[in-house]
């Protein structure tokens, strides 16, 4: 039986054929999975969606996405150091097969979330992902709002990529999402998965909030580990320099609204005014993004 610890390091959260497959019942809550599946050329893997909805997204390569006879063609991308993809939403209660190229194997992300409603299946194009340039100096990342809540319609499944330049820390000021509080906050379980440049490592910090389990992480994440954030105050996550840092989340949570509303750490939240008075880090975008809005 697999222990529920927050830091999954790699190969600790395989299953069958996965190397990354966590479930609801497997992170001790109640909405978040999220798969990592890499098929070899021609090769083949399907699943049936069961009371969840799915992104189907890759992180290295293209793939054809058959959903209840339905298809769709992933052009994909090299890397998650390369380029943004596109990506296939896939609904609850739906049969999905993944079927990578004849001659090209590729490596998928399959995030998801417990949910109600059920939605149409929908192709988004790398085109169509807005591109975020967040914080300044050393605080400066990218953010690819693949399916934040305001750019892409789901149920309740939250999901967006960040890459944060060798050096650089990410997810700071610290941050928190583990209570309802109208309009200020809103409680979602998060899934952090990494992947770093360059067989390098990096940083995460989770500290107790006092609401919820009191999640206290402090590991170092390598390619492939996995972070499991119930609750607590999360961040910074520091790439080592050197080492570029991508990182998945997925998110969902109990709230009749999908939002993403977070309170920033009494302590640090200040550091938020004084990006005001710092630059954008030169090395972003880490590559030619479709659409940039810096904030």
């Amino acid at each position: 039986m697999r222990t529920r610890t927050a830091h999954r390091p790699a190969g600790t959260a395989s299953f069958g054929p996965y190397p990354v497959h966590i479930t609801p019942q497997d992170a001790g809550w109640a909405y978040c999975s999220l798969r990592v599946v890499h098929l070899p050329p021609g090769g083949t893997d399907t699943f049936a969606t069961g009371d969840s909805e799915w992104i189907v997204l890759p992180l290295a390569g293209g793939a054809e996405v058959s959903v209840d006879g339905q298809e769709f063609t992933l052009a994909g991308r090299e890397s998650v150091f390369a380029s943004v993809s596109d990506f296939v939403y896939v609904p609850r209660d739906a049969e999905v097969t993944l079927r990578a190229p004849a001659g090209a194997g590729v490596r998928l992300a399959l995030a998801g979330a417990r949910c109600t409603r059920r939605l149409p299946a929908r192709y988004r194009p790398a085109a169509g992902v807005p591109v975020e340039l967040r914080g300044a100096g050393a605080c400066s990342r990218q953010v690819n709002n693949f399916a934040a809540a305001d750019t892409f319609e789901a149920d309740r499944l939250i999901a967006v990529e960040v890459l944060t330049p060798g050096g650089n820390w990410s997810s700071y000021p610290p941050h928190k999402h583990d209570e309802f509080r109208a309009e200020q906050e809103s409680e979602l379980e998060e899934i952090y998965y990494f992947e770093i440049a360059g067989a390098g490592f990096g940083y995460q910090r989770v500290t107790p909030s006092g609401h919820g389990s009191g999640t206290d992480v402090l590991a170092e994440v390598r390619d492939g580990d996995v972070v499991l954030i119930p609750d607590g105050w999360h961040g910074p996550s520091i790439a080592g320099p050197g080492h570029d840092m991508y990182y998945l989340n997925v998110m969902a949570g109990p709230g009749a609204e999908r939002a993403w509303l977070i309170s920033d750490h009494p302590d640090h939240a200040w550091i938020r005014d004084d990006w005001r008075h710092q630059t954008v880090d030169p090395r972003l975008p880490l590559y030619r993004a479709p659409e940039v809005t810096p904030r």
